[in-house]
């Protein structure tokens, strides 16, 4: 096992902190510096495995440091909005209803729905006796056109 710098060494600890795999980092350590790494060897650099246990404090600081602002700055990640995410599947959706493609539309609507929350689930409110629940014994999909005026179906 060599000894590595200490530039790569932190380059291993920050991205086995923004939670990239052993295997992605050697891949990302051969890529940017030329350097051969065993998966064994990036591990040891993780102080939440046992294998990183033995780590430096200066390591073990840089590697907290780095998953906090990692974890901190994922809102800032547009895919991690939910706004986001819903404007695209809307507009894959009007895509694919325009294309003709009903399968694809149905499935993207669904996982807008699954998306929102409950809007998926049927889930209706008990009545005041506790009864028992009622299931649902048919489901009805419509597709309108909402851009033409006065669409019903």
């Amino acid at each position: 096992m060599a000894v590595l710098r200490s530039e790569v060494k932190a380059f291993i600890v920050q991205a086995l902190a923004c939670f990239d795999t052993p295997s992605q980092v050697v891949a990302a350590v051969k890529t940017e510096f030329g350097i051969e790494v065993t998966r064994q060897q990036c591990e040891s650099h993780d102080p939440t495995k046992f294998a990183g246990q033995r780590l430096g404090k200066k390591w073990v600081d840089l590697f907290h440091h780095t998953r906090k602002r990692f974890r901190e700055e994922t809102a800032e990640i547009p895919i991690a909005n939910r706004a986001y995410r819903l404007r695209t599947l809307g507009r894959l959706a009007e895509k694919a209803e325009n294309m003709r493609n009903m399968a694809l539309t149905a499935q993207l609507l669904e996982q807008a729905a699954k998306e929102v929350g409950d809007v998926y689930v049927n889930r209706q409110p008990k009545p005041e006796g506790g009864g028992e629940d009622v299931l649902p014994t048919r489901v009805q999909v419509e597709v309108v056109d909402a851009r033409k005026r006065d669409a019903d179906a």
